[in-house]
């Protein structure tokens, strides 16, 4: 199956940065001002307060944008709390008695952890911790990591996306180097959204760019789609392959060669 080449950038994230927006010095407020703020919100659900904050400093807010830096520590809990009471209202919209059916009785409250606390993570929390070693070695050879299982969901349907991702890195004589382990946690974190396939593997090989400053970076990515195979078309044997190719991967086509030929896709 042939590889598709990507060159297009999307925007990363940082714990304390929110994607495609610089995000102004915080304002200072008084005690008695916050309180006062904190008194008119009364009343108001979280996530319009939360809302307002990111509009506040004219951020995005995308599904595949992370908004921890607008999320103060204990309030994950109670936005649990309300999107469990709003699906809820899709149940009941759904004409499930959930008050009878001793399946669905607590199913908006599980659905609602599942989002927010799993499946959505890597919107609502900040990016893990990196270790960087210094090369000692100067290494200078091509790293291969993966198969990395990713899970993750598309923005339309909010179905599915399960697959397996490749990175490919070709430090150089300075470059950083991270724990091995660092690779899948920040795969996972990009991966934790609502999102497309394409824009997905752009923002895990701009981070890695950033990061790890190499002289190449390439990822591949290889998924089933369950918006396809488990409704409209219901194709099961379909399946979306995409790279994107950064520095020495992009502009030398024997390295490019040797690290499509040694990532095992069976």
């Amino acid at each position: 199956m042939p590889i598709k080449n990507s060159a297009t950038k999307s925007n990363t994230t940082k714990s304390k940065a929110v994607p495609t927006k610089r995000v102004a010095p915080k304002t200072v407020v008084s005690k008695k001002t916050a309180r006062a703020v904190s008194k008119s919100d009364a009343g108001t659900p979280l996530s319009v307060i939360i809302r307002r904050r990111i509009e506040a400093q004219k951020a995005r807010f995308h599904a595949n944008d992370n908004i921890s830096a607008f999320i103060k520590p204990g309030e994950l809990e109670r936005l649990v709390d309300e999107v469990a009471q709003k699906m809820q209202g899709v149940l009941e919209s759904l004409v499930i008695d959930t008050e009878n059916d001793h399946n669905t009785q607590k199913t908006s409250q599980r659905v609602a952890k599942m989002f927010v606390q799993e499946v959505f993570n890597g919107r609502y929390v900040d990016q893990p911790a990196l270790t960087k070693f210094p090369n000692v070695s100067h290494l200078n050879e091509l790293m291969i990591i993966g198969p990395i299982t990713v899970r993750s969901a598309c923005s339309h349907h909010l179905c599915p996306i399960m697959g397996r991702i490749w990175i490919g890195v070709l430090p150089s004589k300075t470059s950083a180097l991270i724990g091995l382990s660092k690779y899948s946690r920040l795969t996972e974190w990009v991966m934790c959204r609502p999102q497309i396939q394409e824009e997905a593997v752009v923002e895990l090989a701009d981070m890695l760019e950033k990061k790890i400053k190499p002289i190449g970076v390439a990822v591949v990515m290889e998924a089933d789609h369950f918006c396809m195979q488990w409704r409209g078309v219901k194709d099961r044997d379909s399946k979306m392959i995409n790279s994107v190719m950064r520095g020495s991967f992009l502009k030398d086509s024997n390295l490019r060669r040797e690290f499509l030929a040694l990532i095992d896709r069976r």
